[in-house]
């Protein structure tokens, strides 16, 4: 018969910190998604303009990346950006600015902070696209999970 080993508590647990501490941290890639148009406008439009959104945001990285495609619009977007926090139909603050080109499709991306990683993902930020003739922003829509 072969002699039973007993280890200490100590050793035990250390070894289970080591073991755990090897495993990678579990980083998500979570998938979103926008529809914009002027119904969701705050107050609403009654206009032809309407785009959509596909983004990936990487819980580790928190980096946000995004591709906006847009048709019939009053003229090219001279803004676009995410407002937030704020839950439909509510107005908020620009949170994260586009950058560069705005001609469709919009490609960007951004590094969230902490606190707007939390907004995103509670369904707090909507995209907004302004133009000359609507400064307050032509189309919009509620960034959400897709499912």
């Amino acid at each position: 018969m072969r002699p039973t080993i007993v280890y200490p508590k100590a050793v035990a647990i250390a070894l289970a910190v080591a073991l755990g501490s090897a495993w990678p941290a579990l980083a998500e890639t979570v998938n979103l998604t926008a529809s914009l148009d002027g119904a969701q406008q705050s107050p609403t439009l009654n206009i032809p303009g309407k785009g959509s959104a596909q983004l990936t945001f990487d819980t580790d990285t928190r980096k946000l990346d995004w591709t906006v495609e847009y048709s019939d619009l009053s003229g090219p977007p001279v803004m676009a950006h995410f407002h937030g926090p704020a839950d439909k139909g509510q107005n908020a603050d620009v949170a994260v600015p586009f950058e560069g080109d705005l001609a469709s499709p919009i490609k960007g991306s951004a590094t969230l902070t902490e606190a707007q990683a939390a907004d995103l993902l509670a369904g707090k930020y909507y995209i907004n696209l302004h133009t000359e003739a609507h400064k307050g922003g032509e189309i919009r829509g509620q960034v959400e999970k897709t499912m």
